[in-house]
């Protein structure tokens, strides 16, 4: 089989983390596999794939919203036997570089998130249904995401829910554990908490923020990630005068190590499509802390500790039950178990099968 897969770029987020690890597990099982990147970026997640000799190939360094971008996605049709798409506008580009083309080829396209502005829009509502039914197969990242796409698009043979995984040992070794420890945010005794996402309305960082108030000094945070809401929230760690208590890391590449050092993963997103960083947190056999929205509660219910969307106060209960060592050591171990449910492996080979079943039926 000949396999490429798009997405927009490969700047920092989960679906460019997710192909950044799987990819090179498809190599092995596949003839080949190819990435394309509708924007051009040289970023850290772009040599990885390339340091794996992984081919990576890129369309503009202008917007990937121009819809002429679908022009220069056809000729990519004849080199392939399957085209896996992630996120939007690749969703669209690829769907019209078929049509426009007449191709036969099978797209294969991942759904990434439970929730976004277009469903909200009449207009959209109806392309979005248009260009779905184009699609070969539909793999949802968890059973949220399914359920949100049905009730969007309908009930459709093509939808099947095909769980993200990760590189469960990248998140639980000597080394990873060696160089967190050498890591001196905070001081040994500080209980330090850890949120890795984007600064956007869906990630609802203050909630966090805000429950520092309400906990003992010795509960530190780190903030990893970046994004148009960061400087608002920096001004509300001011405001709280929880200067001491909060880093803002930036983007990071280190997310394994960060995830060893901190003591709890917490995810406080008002909605999520999987949550992949809530699985990173358990792997690296943190008790985990999240927001109870579908995507991310199928995760970490009877595992890890779910609060109400944008409730601080109970957040803030949920940390200090963590306080306690037996508790924490409890939860830990049942969120260490339930991460080995989510390997890399397993969601490349349910992918695989359905690669497997499109070429069967061209």
């Amino acid at each position: 089989m000949k396999i490429l897969q798009i997405i927009n770029s490969l700047e920092t987020g989960g679906a460019e983390k997710l192909m950044v690890d799987s990819v090179p597990v498809y190599s092995k099982q596949v003839e080949f596999i190819d990435v394309l990147l509708l924007k051009d970026s040289n970023t850290k997640f772009r040599e990885k794939l390339q340091s794996k000799n992984i081919k990576v190939t890129s369309l503009t360094k202008g917007s990937l919203y121009n819809p002429l971008l679908f022009f220069k996605i056809i000729p990519f049709f004849k080199k392939y036997d399957v085209i896996h798409a992630h996120l939007f506008p690749t969703l669209y580009w690829v769907v019209l570089a078929k049509l426009i083309s007449f191709s036969k080829i099978s797209i294969v396209y991942t759904e990434h998130s439970t929730n976004n502005k277009r469903r909200d829009n009449v207009i959209f509502k109806l392309i979005d249904k248009f260009i779905y039914a184009k699609l070969s197969k539909i793999g949802c990242i968890s059973e949220g995401t399914f359920t949100n796409l049905e009730e969007h698009i309908g009930t459709s043979e093509k939808l099947s829910v095909i769980t993200n995984g990760i590189v469960l040992e990248d998140f639980n070794n000597q080394q990873v554990k060696q160089k967190a420890l050498t890591y001196d945010f905070f001081s040994k005794e500080d209980f330090v908490l850890i949120q890795v996402s984007s600064f956007r309305e869906q990630k609802d960082q203050k909630t966090l923020i805000k429950s520092l108030q309400l906990l003992p000094k010795k509960v530190k945070l780190l903030l990893v990630g970046d994004g148009h809401l960061r400087k608002e929230n920096e001004m509300l760690v001011k405001e709280l005068d929880l200067i001491d208590r909060v880093k803002f890391l930036g983007n990071r590449y280190d997310i394994p190590e960060l995830m060893n050092y901190a003591d709890v993963d917490v995810l406080s997103s008002v909605y999520e499509g999987f949550g992949l960083v809530v699985v990173e947190g358990m792997a690296a056999g943190k008790p985990v802390i999240a927001s109870n929205v579908s995507g991310v509660k199928e995760i970490v219910e009877n595992s890890g500790l779910l609060f109400e969307v944008g409730n601080e106060k109970e957040l803030s209960k949920k940390i200090q039950f963590l306080m306690n060592e037996n508790n924490y050591n409890e939860i830990a171990d049942k969120c260490y178990l339930r991460a080995q449910d989510y390997s890399i492996k397993k969601m490349v080979d349910n992918y695989i099968k359905i690669y497997k079943s499109c070429i069967v039926k061209n």
